[in-house]
């Protein structure tokens, strides 16, 4: 009870602090404000309408969208599956963990440099492949407009997918032992094991999963201007460097904060609706 009433201070001044910094950036964004906040220059909508009129907003959109689905697909599938294997109790475990593990200490700044390197034609995969003795192999995704937004994807896959991992490792090895033993004298075959129970069973563990992936989508900026700096063009746009440059480089902070705002809406279509089927049909039950 004394630790809940000495956290009352610290939490009531992360409200006041988020509500408070989240109303003003709404309030703002209904204004004309350029380098400096203008609350007295209202103007509407009229940046919500200039902002999805911006061809390189509705890119930077479209390559979230992308960038989301399959690092949300991917993220699981591979973190599923490095963890399902190291969860038989291979030779070796804490060092291929350390392995897996290791890209999330870095970085996305760090990733994205390494990954530029990687992907750079002149000696980069493409020109490791090429010296094989495949002349004719060609890998330039981050020069290419049609599928930068991949190259980016992979990095961000690379990076991400150990931390996943752990957090799947974690849920398996708190799955009862005598689960594993029934499955095993009923002659269910392992892969029909994990899907039809040991997945349902760490259906929390994904969840979070989800919501820490869900979270590193958002804010994805540091790694696009590490690879591409948005390029090639505005090919690799998103929408958290789309703010960035519009607050700071632009000097418009109205049309930053109208899309800072869409970015809240976007977070909160999705999260509203998660929490009343978690939470909202527990109660009905």
């Amino acid at each position: 009870m004394t630790a809940k009433i000495a956290s009352i201070p610290m939490v009531f001044t992360a409200l006041v602090v988020f509500i408070g910094c989240t109303v003003w950036t709404i309030y703002h964004s209904f204004t004309r404000s350029r380098l400096l906040p203008a609350p007295d220059k209202w103007v509407g909508l009229d940046q919500y309408e200039r902002l999805w009129s911006t061809r390189r907003w509705l890119v930077s959109i479209e390559n979230l969208a992308i960038y989301g689905i399959c690092s949300m697909i991917l993220s699981l599938v591979i973190g599923f599956t490095l963890a399902a294997l190291l969860d038989r109790k291979i030779r070796g475990e804490a060092v291929f963990r350390t392995i897996f593990l290791y890209p999330f200490a870095l970085s996305f700044i760090v990733t994205g440099l390494v990954w530029q390197w990687i992907l750079n034609p002149q000696f980069g995969i493409q020109s490791v492949v090429q010296k094989l003795g495949w002349s004719g192999f060609a890998f330039d995704p981050l020069n290419n407009p049609d599928i930068v937004i991949y190259g980016i994807l992979i990095a961000g896959i690379w990076q991400g997918s150990g931390f996943i991992m752990v957090i799947m490792l974690a849920g398996l090895r708190g799955i009862d032992e005598d689960i594993w033993k029934a499955t095993r004298v009923d002659g269910i075959a392992t892969w029909k094991t994990y899907l039809v129970v040991i997945i349902p069973m760490m259906r929390p563990i994904f969840v979070t999963a989800l919501v820490l992936i869900a979270s590193g989508i958002i804010k994805v900026y540091d790694l696009v201007v590490a690879q591409t700096s948005g390029g090639p063009g505005i090919a690799s746009e998103v929408p958290a460097k789309y703010v960035i440059e519009k607050m700071f480089q632009s000097q418009n902070l109205g049309q930053g904060f109208a899309a800072s705002t869409m970015m809240l809406v976007s977070v909160l279509i999705v999260l509203i609706p998660w929490a009343y089927l978690e939470f909202g049909g527990k109660r009905r039950d």
